[in-house]
């Protein structure tokens, strides 16, 4: 890379330790709240995702609620929640599976570098795996890609990294 050249990476991924709190901070909350107090409400972590147990699909969605507040106070974005539709579960309960968004998929990779060579013609984007990464010699440019990414609605969160 020459040295006039300037680039990041876009991504989609969050703190897997953050995450592991919010889950901890949300069931202890469930645990100690009067209107949970013998109903079933329960919150488990897994690799890609994470199960709510509850007795009623209103349960359901309050545990999520909880789950939603700790996301936030810890800087996680809420758009790396997938919810599911609630399934019928074991003694009349409701179990719902959220899947966590990590990654960029092909398409909205696909989408997102046309969008950005269409506003920026002269930025060259290359899709790596899950990610993309712009390249352009003049480094006002990228954060004008940066500021036109930051305010597309997107269902996935986006953080701009390795900028040099």
């Amino acid at each position: 890379m020459a040295a006039s050249e300037h680039s990041f990476d876009v991504v989609s991924d969050f703190d897997r330790q953050e995450l592991v709190n919010a889950v901890d901070q949300a069931r202890r909350e469930i645990a100690t709240r009067y209107d949970f107090k013998g109903l079933v409400a329960e919150l488990t972590l897994q690799d890609q995702g994470i199960v709510v147990l509850a007795s009623s699909e209103a349960r359901a969605d309050a545990v999520l609620d909880v789950l939603k507040s700790k996301l936030v106070r810890r800087q996680l974005s809420l758009k790396i929640l997938d919810p599911e539709k609630p399934e019928p579960a074991a003694r009349g309960n409701v179990r719902q599976q959220v899947r966590l968004r990590r990654g960029i998929d092909e398409d909205t990779a696909r989408d997102l570098s046309k969008r950005i060579r269409s506003a920026h013609p002269k930025v060259q984007v290359r899709i790596q795996g899950e990610e993309l990464r712009v390249v352009s010699r003049d480094k006002d440019t990228l954060q004008d890609v940066i500021q036109g990414l930051r305010e597309l609605d997107l269902p996935l969160p986006l953080q701009f990294t390795n900028y040099r």
